[in-house]
């Protein structure tokens, strides 16, 4: 008989909206502010709390599923990692956690990062229930160099008649447009736990007598429904300051192209207007002696003929190593650090038109917008991100894909998958 999904460490709803379009509802404890009120205007059920101090009594004799997904900073290759140097405390909390011994105040004293310990939370929530035969299955996600972790909870699991399966995953192989590789833990008192097959291949499949091919990764133009003659790309103006901070252009003047396209206000134009953005005012200014120059008084238009001419990428972050992919291919692993945002658009003069594009000027970066984030992470492109721009970038960057949550979780509640119930770009 089913009963309660509880999700730690719940986030804005990753896997919460995967259980949701499953047709299941779970009861999500989480602490941050925007997070919470994000998952308040999604309709998702959620207890404002410190996972560490929760009690687990109120949950005993009614759980039927654990998801935890502990924040990863502590870990990511995105921060300072010195979650890898307490990885030795965080194994000793896991296994006397396991037993019943709560040394987390002890070990907590002794850790470089005092996130790292949380990683050992879900197995507090674990022992308490397992005490009365709870949960049936289990369901844990983070970042790669959290595998041997995972591991340490599978040895214990088995011990108590579950099966277990853990390894690494990449979301492209599910339908993400990102290339988003996370350690995955899957466990199970009533079947055998196994990873779900993959859907998507870096090149596409042919079908076989062995089943049907895998589909091709999911380009980011296609999840953003760019590329298209009537659907120019990519955003006009940058999205933010640092640090969540005032627009650099006027309130309002960041406008999406599909938008503009749905509103009848686009249309490829044939006068010689060139893209060229300004650090001042609204949108994308003409050279000067342009007729778009002397109409300066009427509103900027949303995007030129122009458009044709550059290649557009998605840049991860600014430091100098960082992952740069062509609309054509999945996002590399998008994570938000200090700034509100580290991840830009980028252009190039295509190769054919390169010559003729060397005397024009390239499109400054442009910022990704939230609503383009979560896209590409598998929300719903209405998702209501809480909060200013660093706060809903955090919470977009450290959330599961609903689409990855989506086919890890079905074979637990016994039903069937529709990729196409997770939409995208609207």
């Amino acid at each position: 008989m089913r009963g309660l999904v509880l999700d730690l460490f719940a986030g804005p709803g990753g896997w919460s909206h995967a259980l949701t379009v499953l047709g299941v509802r779970d009861v999500g404890l989480e602490w941050d502010e925007w997070a919470c009120k994000t998952r308040a205007a999604a309709r998702l059920r959620t207890i404002r709390t410190d996972v560490a101090l929760y009690p687990v009594h109120p949950f005993l004799g009614r759980t039927w599923g654990l998801l935890a997904s502990p924040p990863c900073q502590a870990w990511s290759m995105a921060g300072k990692r010195l979650g890898l140097l307490d990885q030795p405390l965080v194994h000793t909390a896991v296994a006397d956690l396991s037993e019943g011994r709560d040394t987390r105040e002890k070990l907590l004293a002794s850790c470089q990062d005092e996130r790292s310990l949380l990683a050992a939370e879900p197995m507090r929530y674990l022992h308490a229930l397992n005490s009365v035969g709870e949960p049936e299955w289990v369901a844990m996600e983070e970042v790669p160099d959290v595998l041997p972790l995972w591991k340490q909870y599978a040895a214990i699991l088995r011990t108590w008649g579950f099966s277990v399966w853990t390894g690494i995953l990449n979301a492209a192989d599910f339908g993400v447009p990102q290339t988003r590789k996370r350690a995955i833990l899957l466990a199970s008192r009533t079947r055998t736990a196994a990873p779900p097959p993959p859907t998507h291949a870096r090149h596409a499949e042919p079908e076989s007598l062995f089943g049907p091919g895998r589909a091709q990764w999911v380009s980011m133009a296609k999840a953003l429904g760019w590329g298209a003659t009537d659907r120019p790309v990519p955003t006009v103006c940058a999205g933010g300051g640092p640090g969540g901070g005032p627009e650099p252009f006027p309130s309002g003047s960041r406008k999406s192209l599909s938008d503009a396209r749905d509103r009848g206000t686009w249309a490829p134009r044939s006068d010689g207007a060139v893209l060229q953005s300004r650090r001042e005012g609204a949108g994308w200014a003409a050279r000067p002696g342009t007729r778009e120059n002397r109409e300066a008084t009427t509103p900027a238009p949303t995007f030129t003929s122009e458009a044709h001419r550059w290649s557009w990428s998605l840049r991860s972050n600014n430091q100098s190593n960082a992952t740069i992919r062509a609309l054509s291919e999945p996002a590399g692993t998008l994570f938000f650090g200090h700034r509100a945002n580290e991840c830009t658009w980028i252009a190039e003069p295509l190769t054919a038109q390169r010559e003729e594009a060397v005397s024009r000027i390239v499109p400054e970066p442009i910022r990704i917008t939230a609503r383009e984030a979560g896209i590409l992470q598998t929300f719903p492109a209405d998702y209501p991100w809480a909060g200013n721009k660093g706060q809903a970038f955090s919470q977009i960057g450290n959330a599961v894909p609903p689409l990855l949550a989506g086919h890890l979780l079905a074979p637990h509640l016994s039903v069937s998958l529709n990729p196409d119930d997770f939409t995208l770009a609207a």
